[in-house]
């Protein structure tokens, strides 16, 4: 029974074996298209329409060389993608005797594929070669490489174009001077350059590494991805990836001021009633704001409350310092400009490390911020009004208390110790009178946006005042 059933089994492989050979040979290069489209399909995820042009294309292009045919003929090339037939569409000139295959069909051959074809007419015919096969692949083959490279690095450029000002996820391939390679989806490379990186951070080959998508080029070597993890959007990506609610716009980032691996001011505001904003961002024992921090390399991050009151906006910006007054001046030529005062004690933290609070809030309001301690705003404010008799005439009672508040200030320059009571006289005293210069600048600024709205009004003729903007031309139905 065994040795019968070897019998039968080796001549039945010698029949599979043969007619496989003989199957190879009549449609080998029908199997081997089939299988390298659908292979090609798989590994580079690109569109089939894609690839069906790249390979009609590559075949035009290995009929051309291996007839030598002419760039003015028009030449088209058909895959069947389930049987892997290639067909090549040749026009030729009908004529009575056939000179060069080429270029020229005979009429009887002509009428096969159009039955009105005539003497001196063009037609489309099937022009394949015999031995088109081995020889058209072999010679297509780089230009289907290129085609498929080409395709490649367009979707590549398309997705990641998207993604500008995204986060995304990648390997560390390669550490140089400049910076980072980081290896990144459908076979993408990543460029991020030192400048791009938190001061301190240190990675190594195969790290993971999250970093915002800022720039995308196009260049021939394919897409230069730039990557930045100092961007302040990366800060926002992350707070929306982290808290629920801004993800979900019932809190909204107003604005970021960041300093990349020393400290971050956030604003945020509420946009329903009932709502911390600042407690959604930080989260239970601060789990959500620490999670950004490890992010960041342990980059130290103010949570603010937006407020529309840009004196008290300003104040919290300033924070974690005390803020006694803040007195803003918009003045149209040198900008918006905030005098702030802070109890003496609260003088260096409101500056900060190199004045780094101060500057972290003056680009979180958008505000140039000026910060003194009470004493010296009260020596300003005595000098001020000293030096303008129109303010001192406003202000008798303020001038009255010149002599007594000076007696503060003389005492504290000789070291004497004030009491709260002493610096709260000052402040009164200080808050009074910016807020009354405050209110001298106004009819100053009022002025001046007035001669700007005159200056501009000179710009426009004068019969264009008169014309309605209501008015429409008749239709011609009306008419």
């Amino acid at each position: 029974m065994i040795e019968r059933n070897e019998k039968w089994v080796l001549p039945t492989f010698l029949r599979i074996k043969d007619w496989f050979y003989i199957f190879w040979r009549t449609t080998g290069m029908k199997n081997e298209f089939v299988l390298a489209f659908n292979e090609v399909l798989e590994e580079k995820q690109l569109p089939k329409e894609v690839i069906l042009k790249a390979l009609e294309s590559a075949m035009v292009s290995a009929y051309r060389r291996a007839v030598n045919a002419s760039n003015a003929q028009v030449i088209e090339a058909k895959i069947d993608p389930d049987t892997g037939r290639v067909q090549i569409l040749a026009e030729k000139e009908v004529v009575e005797e056939v000179q060069d295959p080429r270029t020229e069909v005979s009429l009887e051959e002509a009428r096969r594929y159009n039955p009105g074809a005539e003497l001196g007419s063009t037609v489309v015919v099937d022009s394949t070669p015999s031995d088109f096969g081995r020889v058209a692949a072999q010679t297509a083959r780089q230009v289907i490489q290129q085609r498929i490279r080409d395709a490649e690095r367009q979707a590549q450029l398309n997705y990641y174009q998207r993604q500008v000002g995204e986060i995304v996820s990648g390997v560390v391939q390669a550490i140089n001077a400049q910076g980072l390679t980081i290896g990144l989806e459908m076979r993408a490379e990543g460029t991020m350059m030192r400048k791009d990186m938190i001061p301190g951070e240190r990675f190594r080959i195969h790290d993971r590494i999250r970093a915002l998508v800022a720039e995308v080029k196009d260049s021939p070597r394919g897409p230069q991805i730039m990557l930045s993890r100092t961007h302040r959007d990366f800060l926002r990506r992350l707070l929306e990836n982290e808290v629920p609610e801004i993800y979900h716009g019932i809190v909204e980032i107003r604005s970021i001021a960041r300093e990349p691996g020393e400290r971050a001011k956030v604003a945020v505001s509420a946009t329903q009633s009932g709502i911390d904003p600042v407690g959604a961002c930080v989260g239970i024992r601060g789990v959500r704001i620490q999670a950004i921090v490890r992010e960041l390399h342990d980059e130290k991050i103010d949570v603010i409350e937006w407020n529309p009151d840009a004196a008290v906006f300003i104040a919290k910006a300033l924070s974690p310092a005390r803020v006694v007054g803040v007195y803003l001046d918009e003045d149209p030529v040198n900008g918006k400009t905030a005098t702030v005062v802070v109890p003496e004690d609260q003088l260096s933290l409101a500056i900060g490390r190199d004045g780094q609070n101060a500057r972290l809030a003056a680009k979180l309001t958008n505000w140039r911020i000026d910060i003194k301690s009470v004493s010296e705003a009260a020596a300003d404010a005595i000098h001020r009004l000293q030096s303008d008799p129109e303010l001192a005439e406003k202000l008798k009672i303020e001038v009255e208390l010149i002599e007594q508040v000076s007696g503060l200030l003389a005492k504290k320059a000789e070291g004497r110790p004030l009491t709260p009571e002493e610096y709260d006289q000052m402040g009164r005293f200080v808050d009074r009178i910016e807020r009354r210069t405050a209110a001298q600048r106004q009819p100053e600024k009022k002025s001046v946006e007035e001669d700007k709205l005159a200056a501009l009004r000179a710009t426009i003729p004068a019969e264009l005042f008169d014309r309605c903007l209501l008015y429409t031309s008749p239709s011609p139905r009306d008419s």
